[in-house]
Order: structure tokens, then sequence, then C-alpha cells
């Protein structure tokens, strides 16, 4: 067999079962037991399957995994995960000597009739590496894109045997890990926007750049982890909220991006249609600003979520390069609630650039129905005039003649407001700047910042950290 070659699912399948030392069962419930198919139709399932279980009916999923107030939501996943995996150890001690234990389970709504649903659902697998070996799981989220149900359940068949194929085979390696997903499974199909590692196996990865991993590889568009480092799938933090954006490269943080976000969501919180007990704020890095020298460093992008951390704040990681996408995202997830922006005067320009719409039949006008069409609030924070001393204000902004009855429109409805109360006296502060003087050592940057971002940064040497000491 070509060692170059990529396997086929039959290959996968079968070379787990034709492992002597591999055995578990599968949990499957919402799309078929197309996985677990995949095994049996292969040949010698009987050396790798303990059992297999389906369980459609709500009662009967109770009795087995406990009552539930959601189905297909990952504690949900995991508590079937954890059920499946002691009843091997429980009930099979007499293999526990020669066996590589593993429970894999998935939950999922499949797209129905009406086609008024979006196919998805939790997949992952609890497993050992060698007997009597530390347990780890692998836990994902997967939005299902094909337009027909049977493919969704085949798609997800593929999809969960090259999870538990990379399980055994590629837990070292996590780029190969992530790529064989997909193997067999044309582009566009499924969409994996969450992806998490757990156990003492995987102790040398770090969750953070997985989720990094699945934006820049094309698994999503977007994902979220919390200050805490743990990976969330997006509409289990958005659903129904009212979602508060700052974007920024936030190498670091500053004054100026704290008071951005601060008179931000002060602003939003007093909108009628904002419900201030409802709103989850995210400080948001693209792909594009993460590629400061034309790639993105590992180390860098550590460094940027380590002084978020520390400020308690959830990041999102996106590929939306222009905000109306990012916004037509947020709508889709949050569902009629309001959502808020916060960007700055030079950021407002671009959004009214027209050549910026050039990849679209519609323009300009095309993006604003996509995006701002939408409950949204664009919160401008403004910028000094360095030769007058002056504030500029967003909506002070001199566009095209074409586009002036657009932008009115966007004042008139409250989509475009100014920040007014910005704190003049820290406009002074870039971070370009802050940057260069941890780098060199030079003195007085730890004004500009959080004192606990100084902190951190001065602890953990990030952002390659010159001691002024040293420097001198």
């Amino acid at each position: 067999m070509d060692k170059y070659r990529t396997l086929t699912l039959k290959e996968k399948a079968l070379s787990i079962n034709l492992d002597s030392k591999i055995y578990g069962s599968f949990s499957e419930i919402g799309a078929g037991q197309e996985v677990a198919a995949n095994f049996f139709q292969a040949g010698g399932a009987s050396g790798t399957i303990a059992h297999s279980t389906s369980a459609y009916d709500m009662k009967i999923s109770d009795s087995l995994y406990g009552e539930a107030r959601r189905y297909v939501c990952e504690d949900r996943l995991v508590t079937m995960l954890h059920t499946e995996f002691k009843q091997l150890n429980e009930k099979l001690p007499h293999r526990a000597d020669d066996s590589k234990f593993f429970s894999f389970a998935d939950t999922v709504e499949t797209i129905n009739y009406h086609k008024s649903n979006q196919g998805h659902g939790w997949m992952g697998i609890r497993f050992q590496l060698r007997p009597h070996g530390p347990v780890n799981d692998v836990v994902l989220h997967v939005k299902m894109h094909d337009n027909v149900a049977l493919l969704q359940q085949k798609a997800l068949g593929r999809l969960g045997v090259n999870l538990i194929y990379a399980a055994f085979h590629y837990y070292q390696n996590p780029e190969k890990f992530l790529l064989s997903l997909v193997d067999g499974i044309d582009g566009g199909r499924l969409e994996i926007d969450m992806l998490r590692f757990e156990g003492s196996d995987f102790e040398y990865i770090d969750n953070r750049l997985m989720a990094l991993q699945l934006v820049k590889m094309g698994f999503t568009e977007a994902t979220i982890f919390e200050p805490d480092g743990n990976v969330h799938q997006p509409a289990d933090v958005l659903y129904k909220k009212n979602v508060l954006v700052l974007r920024g490269r936030f190498r670091p943080v500053t004054w100026v991006n704290l008071d951005m976000f601060h008179k931000g969501l002060d602003m939003f919180k007093a909108d009628e249609d904002v419900d201030p007990e409802n709103v989850v704020c995210l400080f948001e890095l693209t792909l594009k600003d993460l590629k400061a020298g034309g790639n993105i460093d590992p180390k860098d992008f550590l460094d940027r979520i380590d002084t978020l951390r520390t400020l308690g704040h959830r990041v999102l990681i996106s590929n939306y390069v222009k905000y109306y996408k990012l916004v037509q995202y947020l709508s889709g997830i949050t569902k009629g609630k309001k959502v808020g922006v916060v960007l700055g005067h030079k950021n407002i320009e671009t959004v009214f650039d027209e050549s910026f719409y050039n990849n679209l039949t519609g323009g300009i006008l095309e993006a604003f129905g996509l995006g701002f069409g939408n409950k949204v609030k664009m919160m401008v924070y403004p910028e000094l005039d360095p030769a007058t001393q002056e504030l500029r204000f967003g909506t002070e902004l001199n566009v095209s003649h074409n586009l002036r009855g657009l932008f009115q429109y966007l004042i008139d409805n409250q989509k475009l407001v100014d920040i007014r109360n910005a704190n003049k006296e820290i406009m002074y502060i870039f971070s370009d700047d802050v940057l260069h003087m941890i780098k060199t050592g030079k003195k007085g940057w730890e004004k500009m910042v959080p004192d606990s971002v100084a902190a951190v940064i001065k602890e953990h040497q990030l952002f390659n950290y010159v001691d002024s000491e040293v420097a001198v």
C-alpha cells in the first residue's frame, strides 16, 4: 500500500477493526448509526465493537444518560461519552489488560423536511492510547451544509470514522489530525467551528492554537474561547444575545482599546433595543491582523491572548475582514437581537470605500443590505487631528456624493453613532509605539497599558520584552 496515499473510508475502518487492542462502543443519536455502520460494513467489526446504541426516544435516552433540557448540546455529548466509557470498564474488566478502550458518541440534528433548520451536531471520542492508560477526550461541533438529510448523514459517518482513526494514529500531530478529519469529504459540506483536546496525552496541545487553526485552515470562519482558554461553539455563547464586538490587533491591548470598549459598552447598553443583562462582549482578532509579518506567529498570537486574558475578556477569532460579513455572521446567531460594533475613525472610512466591495455584484449596496440591514449599532471612536488637536467624529465623515444618502440613512436610524465622550488625554497612545518600547527596553510604556497587562508582559516576557535596566 502506498504510504503517501490517503486511506479510504473502508481502509480506515478496517485498520481499526483489525487492531486487536482497540475495543469500544458507539452511541449515536439523530443521524442513524452512520459511523458504526462503516465499521460493520468494513468487516471484522466484532473485534472492535462491544456494542452500538441509538437512543432516539427521549425517555430511553434519559434512562441511559439522565434527564436533559437539551439533547443536541455539548453537555449531553460529554455525558454520553462518560457513561459509555464507564460501562466498558465496569462490564469488561477481563479485557482491560489487553485493550485500549474507547467510547464514540454523537448527538445530531440533521436538516428537516422543510429545510428550515441548520443541520449540526456534537461528536466526540473518549479513549486510551494504551491498556490501563489515561483517558483522553476529543470533542467537536460540526455544522452540515448539504441540503438533503441523507447526504448530511453520510458526511457525518465519514467524519466519525476520520475522528476515530485520527485519535489512534495522529494524536502526536495536531495539524495532520485536523486535516484528516475531512478526508473524503468535499469542501463546503461540513464546518467544524469548535474542537477541544483533553487528557494527559494531549498536554502538549494548546486549545487556543487549535481554535486558531480551525479558522486558518478553513474549517470555519470564526470560533470563540474564554479567558481560561476553553474553546466554545459560537452559538452556545451568542445565541439570542446582544453582542458587542471590538476589533483590534491588541499588540498589546492599551488604554485606548479599553476606552473604546467601555465607552462603546455604555452606549450599547443604553440602547432601547438592548437588554443590559443579556450582553456578551467579544474582543475580535482577524487572521489578517494576526499576519503581522506575513505569517501567523503562534507565540505572538498567544501573547496577545494572554494580555486580554488578564482583563477577563472572551476572544473571537475570525476570517471576516469586512465588517458587513462579521455583522451578518453574528446576526445569524443572535436571531434578531441587536449587534454592536465599536470601531475607529479609520475603520469607518474603509466601510464607505466602494472599492472594498468589488467582489460583490451589488457592490456597497449589497454589502450594506447583507450586514447593516440587520439590527446593528456601529459606534465610532473619534481620532485626534494632529494639526488642530480637535476630535474628528465618524458622523462628520466626508463621504462621496453618491453615498451621502446611504450615509445619512445610517445616521438617521441610529445605526451609525459617535462616541462623544472619548478620553482625549490618551489618544497619543499607539500600540505599535508601545510594542517597539517593549521590545527595545525603553521606559514609559507601562503607563500606556493597564497595570495587569504590564505585569503579565514583564512576568512572562511577552512580545519579546526587554527589561529597561538590561537595555541600558
